[in-house]
């Protein structure tokens, strides 16, 4: 077993965090309310200065960190948001920082984690590989390793969403949160359902990457051979042990959608709302649409958690739904 972060870490970790981040608002949408027939509110994470929600877990766990560990610098493997998060705290922080990604990670991503002022280490086909990569050179060279969901500073910190969620809307039904490997989902879970347990908490996965998707319904640790989705906030190939084992107690239900269906999402995030989301961030969205008749008169929240999608894949997305 693991330990859990708690609702009185939630809290901590939005006192520590509070000095570098602005509250991210909470906006209701009446032209999604009206494609969707309930009452929608989007979380809008996409306006953290790294542009997407994680920056709130690194922060808080490297402003913990001990003076022997930030001498030794840290290390992390990543697809981009996560790495982006520890290069801005660890700048913050002025502690070295060292990022593995895969081979063909988004660039605008590793340019962005490279601009923060952390080294790149490029190695492997997938987030697995990078991981394993980051765990070796950690042993190696004696960085402070850095879990991207196995930590519960992070989880403390990114549930800080869910505390400006039930504050703002007391009375929510329904808050949607993309699932990568799971720290926002578990960390919102934490702090909404401590406060309500009567709101329910919906994970949704992509149907290419669907490794926790399978874990959390079998209640064990299901890897699959390989990720097919060009959502990378969602491309997990293996389920992290602690966000696993609180979403198996906190969330109410959990959803695959196709990358299809995302990509529909981020179209009708630029049309119905004039924002941009990557795949991942738009993926709450898609999961709506795909459960709209059992979210029908009810008050729902989407939680879009980044916006960090290439220029390419956006320009290719709008010209597809043309």
């Amino acid at each position: 077993m693991w330990e859990w972060p708690t609702f009185l870490d939630i809290l901590e970790a939005r006192r520590r965090i509070a000095p570098y981040l602005q509250r991210t608002p909470l906006r209701y949408y009446h032209s999604l309310s009206k494609l969707l027939g309930c009452e929608v509110y989007v979380k809008h994470e996409e306006t953290n200065p790294t542009g997407a929600f994680k920056v709130r877990g690194g922060i808080n766990l490297v402003s913990q960190l001990s003076p022997e560990e930030r001498e030794r610098g840290v290390i992390t493997a990543s697809t981009g948001n996560h790495g982006q998060s520890i290069a801005y705290a660890s700048r913050l922080f002025g502690v070295r920082a060292i990022v593995c990604v895969p081979e063909g990670a988004n660039p605008d991503k590793v340019e962005s984690i490279r601009s923060l002022g952390a080294e790149i280490v490029e190695w492997g086909r997938d987030f697995e590989d990078a991981k394993r990569n980051a765990e070796r050179l950690a042993e190696e060279k004696g960085y402070r390793y850095i879990h991207s969901g196995n930590e519960p500073l992070l989880i403390a910190g990114v549930g800080t969403i869910g505390l400006e969620i039930i504050e703002e809307i007391p009375d929510v039904d329904v808050i949607i949160v993309p699932v990568g490997g799971g720290s926002g989902a578990s960390g919102i879970s934490i702090a909404v359902k401590t406060v309500n347990p009567e709101v329910e908490v919906i994970g949704v996965q992509s149907e290419g990457a669907p490794s926790v998707y399978l874990s959390w319904r079998k209640g064990s640790i299901v890897e699959t051979e390989a990720v097919k989705t060009f959502a990378d906030g969602l491309a997990t190939r293996r389920a992290f042990e602690l966000p696993l084992e609180i979403m198996r107690e906190k969330l109410d239900d959990f959803i695959l959608v196709s990358d299809k269906e995302i990509r529909e999402a981020v179209r009708l995030y630029v049309e119905r709302a004039h924002v941009i989301a990557e795949g991942a961030g738009a993926a709450p969205l898609a999961a709506a649409m795909k459960i709209r008749e059992r979210l029908k008169d009810r008050k729902v929240v989407l939680d879009l958690t980044g916006k960090n999608i290439t220029a390419e894949e956006l320009r290719a997305i709008l010209c597809r739904g043309v």
